[in-house]
């Protein structure tokens, strides 16, 4: 005797036949696309990061190497613009705060440190201008980079 298959038919049958693509897409999708926004993000803090960390470091180093204080602001306002506009950033919303620890003789007096804070507000990518968005989704970042004037400043 022969065995006899059994033949499942109706809406059970139905109910199992092959949308594991569809549902494969459907999810990839719905994971896919925010971790994608969440790497293009993150690159864009990152980027910057680094723009303010070296625009303050460089202003701090040109500071200490220039010949008077009104030059020596120029050259550090300078150097924060130059380093910004290197990696796509907006220098004009840049605040720059340039302190120095020199009791008298002015901030290149010899041997007093010079600090430059240089505070950015960095706009997440794809943000639409819309109801002034942009404003109220970026994040701020800060660095701040200390230098030594030499002690053979000015003996040039």
């Amino acid at each position: 005797m022969c065995p006899r298959r059994a033949v499942v038919a109706g809406p059970l049958a139905d109910s199992e036949s092959g949308s594991a693509a569809l549902e494969f897409i459907t999810a990839g999708l719905i994971l896919l696309v925010p971790l994608i926004y969440l790497v293009v993000a993150m690159s864009v803090l990152q980027g910057g990061s680094l723009a303010v960390e070296g625009a303050a470091r460089q202003a701090a180093r040109v500071f200490v190497d220039s010949p008077d204080e009104g030059t020596a602001n120029t050259r550090a306002i300078r150097a924060v613009q130059f380093a910004l506009v290197d990696y796509g950033l907006d220098p004009r919303a840049a605040d720059v705060a340039i302190d120095c620890t020199a009791p008298t003789g002015g901030c290149l007096a010899r041997q007093s440190a010079v600090t430059v804070t240089v505070r950015i507000r960095v706009t997440l990518p794809l943000v639409p201008d819309v109801l002034s968005l942009p404003s109220t989704a970026s994040i701020p970042l800060e660095a701040t980079a200390t230098q030594i004037v030499s002690r053979f400043w000015g003996a040039r």
